[in-house]
């Protein structure tokens, strides 16, 4: 990979369990209406952007997102890349957020402040999910040199991402979520994965 790579990092559309505060993890959840609305959405502000293709996380909402927008944009459909998938959250997956405030409030309180040291019974740790998605980053990259491409992924997954292009360490807490939709630029080479300045995505 000579060449570095643009990329284009957005989190998928909105599901009803986003608005019921459930936690999704790789629990198959479809987009809603607003989901949809948000990714046509996307892909107009992506209008004239120049991606080569499209990559998502093989989880339905991502990849709902990621097919309306191909189709928009005139793109081939999005691949799939398991690396792009959202932290497993192990035997929380599923369960509403006011109930895991009675069955465990400190995981709660945790997973309000989107503390990335949350230990999840039988889901990933922070470092192999860490891992995970950096090196899905860097083999999307290599398949992409000297391109720009868009990924539609997830909001911890865009967290670990943050973190890392802003040098901070994997348990910091960053006092921030995504929003659906949101999106993150970046470039990537064969030795760093670096924010791009403002403007340098247009």
């Amino acid at each position: 990979m000579n060449s570095p790579t643009l990329i284009c990092i957005a989190r998928h559309g909105e599901t009803d369990w986003n608005i019921q505060g459930v936690l999704q993890g790789w629990v198959d959840v479809a987009i809603n209406a607003r989901g949809r609305q948000q990714a046509r959405e996307l892909a107009s502000k992506f209008a004239g952007s120049g991606f080569s293709g499209i990559h998502s996380s093989p989880l339905v909402r991502a990849k709902e997102t990621a097919e309306m927008i191909a189709a928009e944009l005139g793109l081939p459909p999005p691949l799939c890349h398991d690396g792009l998938k959202e932290r497993h959250f192990g035997a929380f997956q599923g369960i509403p957020k006011a109930e895991l405030a009675e069955l465990n409030p400190v995981l709660f309180q945790q997973i309000l402040s989107r503390n990335p040291a949350c230990e999840f019974e039988q889901g990933e740790t922070m470092d192999e999910f860490a891992d995970r998605i950096l090196a899905a980053l860097y083999h999307i990259a290599g398949l992409n040199a000297g391109e720009r491409v868009l990924l539609i992924t997830h909001g911890w997954v865009m967290d670990v991402i943050t973190r890392h292009i802003a040098g901070l360490p994997r348990s910091a807490i960053l006092h921030m979520k995504r929003k659906n939709g949101e999106c993150l630029w970046v470039e990537v080479t064969r030795q760093s994965i670096a924010a791009l300045k403002h403007g340098d995505s247009a």
